[in-house]
């Protein structure tokens, strides 16, 4: 029987299947995931002006309600490369190589929001309650996959998690002008998580335990501006906060049914949105730039062991998003519409395995969908998504005790973690105006 040296310690928080860029839903509702995400400085729909800038509510006249639900596949693949050992312990020049696909199915993702506003107030509200940020991952234990062996031989046996991030708010626009938009909303979140194994914790004799569901409340806010033409063109910014979270309290039980309990702090980071729109016609275009800062978010800023063998957090990048859609009306009571998302990498290779198997961090995202006018007071909403990393994301398997030679984590000579996926949503969403004339 191979003996594998395969690492100490691994970053699991990261195995739900991170959405889209990053950490950061590209969208929110089927109209706004259509548009690429698109709608800082072009509002479309009560769902992405509500998610990306609350001043934009300002040009909605009427009472609205908004529901969507999508359904979320992926297909990620982890593969890994370990040096084999003899049974003294001693390099055997020999390596060992294999490939695990995920078993989870499919997730949801909703969106509920809604739109209070009058033709002739300058005062607009709202408030929301969105799935942001979700998914898992259940990579099941495997022989022939130096990462999924059992933790009695060197791996982590089954890697599975559960997350969720839903977030909530209420929403205020005041028009200052009559081109010239303010909004703010104070946000609440709730988050859950699940994992198996749970590297947060300190190992034992017996390896890296398991942990029941453990949850966080978070809290932010955001603040945006939204300034229109009468020849159609607008533009517009808005700045989301850290949402500050509560800690993660883990209760963890190991392969040999001891158990312990730790902490862990991961906060969402702060966006900054600038966006512009032009309206002509039949034609809705829009492009969106953010920048989101992960370098200065707790869970993400730091990286590394502690010492007790434990991780640190991910040390992830900050990364740039630009989104991108337009919208054409000619058809009768049937809008369509095209959209494309890009997003720069948070990981880089040196800490790539402290975030097996972050594999939803989609570089291009393409989207097509459409509305049907079903009357005056009703639309019916449908878009389809496909997403791709644009190639694997790799880097050394990492073991403390190599640090000394080979710093600053201790990468394995030889050896190798990889994992890349699709994303493919279906989604659809359905709106009405009570009061609309």
């Amino acid at each position: 029987m191979r003996n594998f040296l395969i690492i100490s310690s691994l970053l699991l928080f990261s195995t739900f299947a991170f959405s889209q860029a990053g950490h950061i839903m590209q969208g929110v509702g089927a109209v706004n995931m259509s548009m690429g995400g698109a709608s800082t400085a072009q509002p479309l729909d009560i769902s992405g002006a509500l998610q990306w800038n609350p001043a934009t509510i300002s040009v909605f006249n009427e009472n609205t309600i908004k529901f969507d639900l999508g359904m979320f596949f992926s297909s990620p693949e982890l593969s890994s490369t370990a040096p084999e050992f003899d049974e003294t312990g001693n390099p055997t020049g020999n390596f060992f190589s294999g490939s695990t696909k995920d078993d989870r199915g499919v997730s949801p993702m909703p969106a509920l929001a809604m739109v209070w506003g009058k033709e002739d107030s300058k005062h607009t509200f709202g408030a929301f309650l969105f799935g942001i940020s979700g998914f898992g991952v259940d990579f099941p234990e495997s022989m022939s996959n130096p990462i999924n062996m059992p933790q009695s031989m060197g791996g982590f046996g089954h890697i599975e998690s559960d997350y969720m991030l839903l977030q909530g708010g209420v929403t205020y626009a005041y028009q200052l002008t009559d081109n010239l938009a303010i909004g703010i909303n104070p946000t609440i979140n709730y988050a859950a998580l699940e994992l198996l194994p749970n590297p947060t914790a300190n190992p034992t004799m017996a390896g890296y335990p398991g942990t029941d569901r453990a949850s966080a409340i978070g809290f932010g806010g955001q603040i945006g501006l939204f300034y229109t033409t009468k020849t159609g063109f607008k533009a517009g910014v808005s700045y989301k906060t850290t949402q500050h979270f509560s800690d993660f309290e883990f209760d963890n039980t190991y392969l040999d049914s001891s158990t312990s309990s730790n902490k862990f702090n991961m906060d969402y980071p702060s966006i900054l949105s600038f966006g512009l729109g032009y309206s002509l016609g039949n034609i809705d275009l829009a492009l969106d730039y953010r920048i989101v800062d992960y370098e200065n978010t707790d869970g993400f800023s730091e990286t590394g062991w502690t010492q007790t063998a434990s991780v640190k957090g991910f040390g992830w990048e900050n990364i740039s998003i630009l989104s991108a859609g337009i919208q054409y009306k000619g058809f009768e009571k049937f809008p369509i519409r095209l959209g494309y998302t890009y997003s720069s990498k948070p990981i880089n290779e040196d800490v790539a395995f402290f975030n097996i198997p972050a594999t939803a961090v989609i570089k291009h995202a393409f989207q097509a969908g459409f509305s049907y006018k079903a009357g005056k007071n009703l639309s019916l909403d449908a878009v389809y998504h496909h997403g791709a990393s644009d190639g694997t994301t790799s880097g050394p398997l990492l073991n403390p005790a190599f640090i000394q030679n080979y710093p600053p984590y201790g990468a394995i000579p030889g050896s190798e973690v990889a994992y890349d996926m699709t994303t493919d949503m279906i989604m659809l969403g359905i709106s009405y105006t009570f009061n609309k004339p």
